[in-house]
């Protein structure tokens, strides 16, 4: 049974998770623009580094950034997301 919110409880609640939401993005388009940008390399890409076949700065930014904001995002779900009803509401007191 999912607990019943009063319209305040409610809309505080979304707000919050509309900026953890927001707070998680900011996070995974820094982490992509300087990872790849930061440590991409300027010169011939025969001289870059390799991992799978892809440039090091392209893997860490794309590939493990991927899978780290993954994570991230399930962990923050389970954290600080809450399950209640939309629909209906409690009696404010």
């Amino acid at each position: 049974m999912v607990p019943k919110l009063t319209e305040k409880q409610r809309n505080l609640q979304i707000r919050k998770e509309a900026i953890y939401s927001w707070i998680l993005y900011i996070a995974f388009f820094l982490w992509w623009y300087f990872t790849g940008y930061g440590i991409g390399e300027s010169s011939d890409p025969s001289e870059y580094s390799y991992v799978l076949g892809l440039p090091m700065w392209f893997f860490i930014s794309c590939v493990v950034g991927y899978v780290l904001f993954c994570v991230a995002s399930v962990v923050i779900v389970k954290l600080l997301f809450k399950d209640f009803d939309l629909e209906e509401t409690a009696e404010e007191e």
